[in-house]
């Protein structure tokens, strides 16, 4: 699998532990231009100040085998030699983030004109500035490719390098959730140890062995079924059912679990043949009690939505649509990328993906779940990255999360009201009931070919173009 040939790529932030007067000041009013320079260096400047990076230029003329082996290396090294990688094969042009057009964050946005972010805040706006923005980035936890992991599957794989960037950026989503569940939308990395224990709770479950319930080994199990082997890439439509089955499993088996309800919202042939998804209230209604045990509360849920928004590419009309579903408070970001190179989309400026991005290559760590000093700086990243949005892959999944009723009925409400601005080709639809739908627990399979009158779009509005 080849790496993601990026639209763009900036450098690194400060560091999210700098203190408060290491931050931009905003009351100091530097030019535009200057001030972004000084976030958003070259992407090559570790190259700079590395020049061993480079020493294998210096050395004498490699025969063609010793060459090979190099770019093995570094194709399957993380960090900088990746990004050597991509200036040897070319990855499109270098640029930068706009300094003054707004970003949209998982549902939050920013507005980034720093002449205007102390005089322009509206009551809307949770935080302005580049500041607050590369505060929350960098609090986002951060899943990559490891090496050197607890042995799996049939060929003892301990790493899961040019394969597994699905299921990271999968975990990636998933630990966003339970970041909102246990700490709030609003929560950022502290600077100072001691940690808080749902904190270090939430990593400790992404831990790379088969005794940390949300691993990418309990993952490749639960999704076996809908084709994950270890070693080969998978696509978005079985990831989620993964996840659904390993919610599942868990729950029945009484393990610990996920502490919400987890519903695919998928449509006609159960996602695979296209045909606009549909969310219905009533099955979110039942999994939300069936969760509960029947408790007269509403349960949280992750709702997953995989899409198919074209053949080759994202069909243009459905872009517009995409970036809205980012600007959702209850947005979780989407899974998607370039064919066979998936990374976590979490935000969009104008008309690039902002993404967090898997293929970097760590050692595997092992936090324990009591343990509030641990190191988990490789579970946090300063760098944003973006693409082109109508470069993504039109095969991707939307994340939701809604912590109680009210917060359903808004995603509802919002997304009735993007369907209603679609011209016919929504992302997704919403209704109230099926009727009497055939299904099991937590979402599995329903028979939408007797339901299709409650769909709001037919299969012909909703088309693979």
């Amino acid at each position: 699998m080849t790496s993601l040939p990026e639209g763009a790529v900036d450098s690194k932030f400060p560091d999210s532990s700098s203190s408060a007067s290491n931050q931009i000041d905003s009351n100091s009013n530097p030019s535009k231009n200057s001030l972004f320079s000084s976030i958003f260096t070259s992407p090559f400047s570790i190259f700079e100040s590395n020049p061993n990076f480079f020493s294998i230029e210096k050395e004498t003329k490699p025969r063609t085998n010793d060459w090979t082996k190099t770019i093995k290396r570094i194709m399957t090294s993380g960090g900088a030699m990746r990004r050597l990688q991509e200036r040897i094969l070319g990855t499109g042009r270098i640029d930068t983030l706009s300094p003054s057009s707004e970003i949209w964050f998982l549902g939050v946005r920013y507005k980034v004109a720093t002449e205007e972010s102390s005089s322009s805040s509206t009551g809307d706006d949770a935080d302005n500035g580049f500041s607050a923005f590369l505060e929350d980035f960098s609090s986002r936890i951060w899943v990559t490719y490891r090496r050197g992991f607890e042995a799996m599957g049939e060929a003892r794989y301990t790493s899961d390098v040019n394969w597994g960037c699905m299921i990271r950026s999968s975990q990636m989503l998933v630990a966003q959730a339970l970041i909102f569940h246990y700490l709030g939308r609003s929560w950022r990395k502290p600077t100072e140890k001691p940690y808080n224990q749902d904190y270090i709770k939430v990593l400790h479950q992404f831990g790379d062995s088969e005794s940390c319930v949300l691993s990418i080994h309990n993952l490749v199990q639960a999704g076996k079924d809908y084709g994950l082997v270890a070693g080969s890439w998978v696509g978005p439509y079985a990831m989620c059912r993964a996840w659904e089955t390993l919610a599942r499993e868990n729950n029945e088996k009484g393990k610990e679990s996920l502490p919400f309800a987890v519903y695919v919202v998928s449509g006609d042939g159960d996602g695979e043949r296209g045909g606009a998804p549909v969310l219905c209230r009533d099955v979110a209604s039942r999994l939300s009690a069936e969760f509960s045990k029947g408790g007269p509360t509403w349960a949280p849920i992750l709702l997953l939505v995989p899409l198919v928004l074209g053949l080759d590419k994202v069909n243009p009309r459905y872009i517009p649509l995409l970036k809205e579903t980012l600007m959702f408070p209850q947005s979780l970001g989407i899974l998607g990328g370039k064919p066979g190179a998936s990374t976590y989309i979490v935000g969009v400026q104008d008309e690039k993906a902002l993404y967090l991005d898997p293929h970097e290559v760590q050692p595997a760590v092992d936090i324990e779940s009591d343990n509030l000093e641990a190191d988990t700086t490789s579970y946090h990243c300063s760098t944003v990255r973006h693409i082109p949005l109508d470069q993504i892959d039109p095969s991707l999944a939307i994340g939701f999360y809604c912590r109680d009723k009210d917060d359903f009925d808004d995603l509802c409400s919002r997304s009735s009201e993007l369907g209603e601005r679609a011209n016919g080709a929504p992302l997704f639809t919403v209704t109230d009931s099926f009727g009497a739908p055939t299904s099991n627990r937590f979402g599995d399979t329903f028979n939408l070919e007797h339901y299709s009158e409650c769909s709001h779009a037919g299969e012909d509005e909703w088309q693979l173009l």
